[in-house]
């Protein structure tokens, strides 16, 4: 299952979905995109996934311009404002969901607030994927398993 995670500035949350998700034991394949991006990478977003073990390398803030050929099976906003903005049509096909996450990169705090912010983040990702693996199992190994059944447990899926 190929997933386009999106946010608007592509430089925190759309990234750490596609690391965590790129390391997940399953049929999963990431990219993350923006609307608007900033063309970085938040540095803490690489620090402290560097810190629980996941591969940094590559990781970059690009446009969602960028993967008009991406074909993407599942394209999932992870922030209010990319979930507001219409998605370019050639996400058409897609299936579309939203996984609500608090930015923990604007947070102001002390060095162990932030840390424990982007700790949280990068926990409730790890389940989200953890669970999305799962569904493209089922979805892969079980013919009868629907589109529609796969978009309604992506929904139960996005409110956890």
């Amino acid at each position: 299952m190929k997933i386009l995670y999106i946010c608007t500035h592509n430089r925190c949350r759309s990234v750490l979905c596609e690391a965590i998700t790129n390391a997940s034991s399953g049929p999963l394949q990431a990219q993350s995109a923006g609307s608007q991006p900033v063309g970085e990478v938040h540095p803490l977003s690489l620090q402290y996934l560097a810190e629980k073990g996941y591969r940094t390398e590559g990781l970059k803030s690009q446009s969602w311009d960028e993967f008009e050929d991406y074909e993407a099976d599942l394209v999932i906003t992870v922030c209010d404002s990319a979930a507001g903005e219409s998605c370019p049509v050639y996400f058409g096909k897609s299936l579309k969901m939203h996984w609500g996450l608090e930015d923990p990169s604007k947070l102001e705090g002390s060095d162990e607030d932030k840390a424990l912010a982007f700790y949280h983040t990068i926990d409730i990702i790890e389940q989200r994927v953890a669970a999305l693996a799962e569904l493209a199992k089922r979805s892969l190994s079980d013919e009868s398993f629907s589109r529609e059944q796969l978009k309604d447990s992506l929904v139960k899926l996005g409110a956890r």
